[in-house]
């Protein structure tokens, strides 16, 4: 049973102050839930352990990927395939963040990964500033909280330079290069966290600006310009299947200045290899029955189990099967023209309400801060977000 902690809401005021302007949603209730998930320190820690482990093991299918040259079987776009490749075979390109959705991790039930959102995660604004701010609005300690998304994403910026070295060798070695932010025109949530991002990299030392994405200009031979200005690192808040299904002509350019060495584009191409759901399927040949894994297949698996489109989002077309397959429920069916993976069946934690609760665990370069999100069997963009408080001394 999830235990809760009830805290005074923060006002639709404050968050607006803050740049937080998607706190209400379409039915008009809060978004932010004015209560908190109660963990404690061993649980805090076992989320922190297992999402290190879990890149770990990505990385290792990663390997298993491209050596075995399975991009098709993953879906990943033939016009992306050499970005990929390129970005995986040189450490320039690094992972800024990620964040890992897990089942289970408290009230003793063992922690299970659901997916990762490897290239462009939601949730980063609500589990670095809103739950911290929700914590301090309530007169709580902040150490009260697995929460350092800002600084190890800061950090992670620095290590665009330094990679695996020393982070006081960043002004060493840094000579002025520039990073250009850009998300889509129109969509304030997309463009509140770039901006949230960039802020992180101007903390971190570096030169940035922001732009959206039809104010960016593209050359194969030039590399990537923003009102006649160059720059060498491009984030994209903009998820790399899209670019190869909407944007091919992009698809094509960046990977030509990838080549050239014209640029760097963050998060990398890799990441769509994380981001594929069919990874947890080579996760499971190549980890078979680890704890921290579900049974995940191409085919129906003979019990209870989720389809999940490769690359669904916000729970679209995401379906609960029992063992013949029958429908027991379904989102709305947004992805159903992609493969879908089958992944053996857990059930979420709830609270004394029968919420479902779903952890978030961000990563960059270690694990780094953990929210919630509640809502029925199958978690779609109408789930409300959760913070944490961890109650040191509880068992």
């Amino acid at each position: 049973m999830v235990a809760l902690k009830k805290l005074r809401a923060l006002t639709p005021e404050f968050l607006d102050s803050i740049g937080f302007h998607w706190h209400t949603d379409r039915d008009e209730t809060p978004y932010i839930a004015d209560e908190a998930v109660v963990v404690t320190e061993a649980e805090a820690e076992a989320y922190y352990e297992a999402v290190n482990e879990l890149y770990n093991m990505y990385v290792e299918a990663g390997e298993y990927v491209v050596e075995n040259n399975l991009f098709h079987e993953i879906g990943i776009p033939f016009n992306l395939v050499d970005a990929v490749k390129k970005s995986w075979e040189n450490d320039v390109h690094w992972h800024i963040y990620g964040r890992f959705d897990l089942a289970g991790g408290i009230g003793g039930v063992p922690i299970k990964l659901l997916e990762f959102n490897a290239d462009t995660p939601t949730a980063l604004f609500e589990t670095a500033i809103v739950q911290w701010a929700l914590l301090k609005a309530n007169g709580l300690d902040e150490v009260a909280q697995f929460n350092s998304v800002y600084e190890a994403i800061r950090e992670n910026f620095k290590r665009l330079i330094v990679l695996d070295g020393d982070l006081n060798d960043f002004e060493r070695y840094y000579r002025g290069w520039k990073i250009l932010f850009s998300s889509i025109r129109g969509n304030i949530e997309d463009e509140n966290t770039t901006k949230l991002l960039q802020k992180m990299a101007d903390d971190a030392g570096f030169h940035t600006a922001f732009a959206y994405v039809d104010e960016v200009e593209f050359g194969d031979e030039e590399g990537i310009f923003f009102k006649e200005e160059q720059y060498e690192y491009w984030f994209k808040l903009i998820p790399w299947e899209a670019i190869a299904v909407e944007e091919s002509d992009l698809a094509r350019i960046l990977t030509k200045i990838m080549e050239n060495q014209k640029a760097i584009i963050l998060n990398p191409a890799y990441t769509l290899m994380f981001q594929s759901k069919a990874m947890l399927k080579i996760l499971w040949d190549l980890y078979p029955n680890h704890p921290l894994l579900l049974e995940t297949s191409f085919e129906p698996l003979g019990k209870k189990q989720v389809q999940k489109p490769f690359f669904g989002r916000e729970g679209g077309s995401v379906k609960i099967l029992d063992a013949d397959g029958n429908v027991i429920t379904a989102a709305e069916d947004t992805y159903g023209d992609q493969p879908s993976v089958y992944q053996a069946y857990t059930e979420l934690p709830k609270d004394e309400n029968g919420r479902s609760y779903q952890a978030g665990v961000f990563f960059a370069y270690e694990g780094c801060g953990l929210g919630y999100r509640r809502g029925g069997e199958i978690l779609d963009n109408m789930s409300k977000f959760v913070s944490h408080i961890i109650e040191p001394g509880m068992s």
